[in-house]
């Protein structure tokens, strides 16, 4: 997690976009949905969830669009010069953003809290056994309590 009024930075590979990230989270957790794992060449990938208001960007990110298992869009933002992910917005997260974990200058400061989309988890991917798992989305009460 995040706490209330924790500054956490991050950027892309070259450093053309930077980003600052002011907490409290509302979620950081494991997800290994099929779009992760092709968004990111990897079984699962780590994301902080945060209202859009909590990011402030310097440099602008190329986005890429495309629809998610519920039908609404999935928009994921990445450095146009290096590729790097940055963080993703959809519509039904609505004011909710999920920044790339990977992404930050210090990854080790945050915690993973769940692991979720287990239903699409391969085989090989291994995750804490004390992390609450889901097999999708969970609600944002359970979620974020986890």
């Amino acid at each position: 997690m995040v706490e209330t009024g924790e500054v956490i930075e991050g950027g892309c590979l070259c450093g053309a976009i930077r980003y600052r990230l002011t907490g409290p989270s509302i979620f950081v957790a494991q997800c290994c949905c099929k779009d992760c794992q092709k968004a990111t060449g990897t079984g699962h990938t780590t994301i902080v969830g945060i209202d859009k208001g909590q990011l402030a960007l310097e440099g602008t990110p190329k986005t890429y669009t495309c629809t998610g298992e519920s039908g609404g869009d999935v928009t994921r933002h990445f450095c146009g010069n290096c590729g790097g992910r940055l963080y993703t917005s959809g519509t039904l997260p609505g004011n909710v953003i999920m920044v790339q974990a990977g992404s930050l200058d210090d990854p080790s400061r945050i915690t993973p809290q769940s692991v979720i989309y287990t239903r699409d988890a391969a085989a090989w991917d291994r995750f804490d056994p004390d992390l609450p798992k889901f097999e999708g989305m969970p609600a944002r009460e359970t979620h974020s309590s986890a």
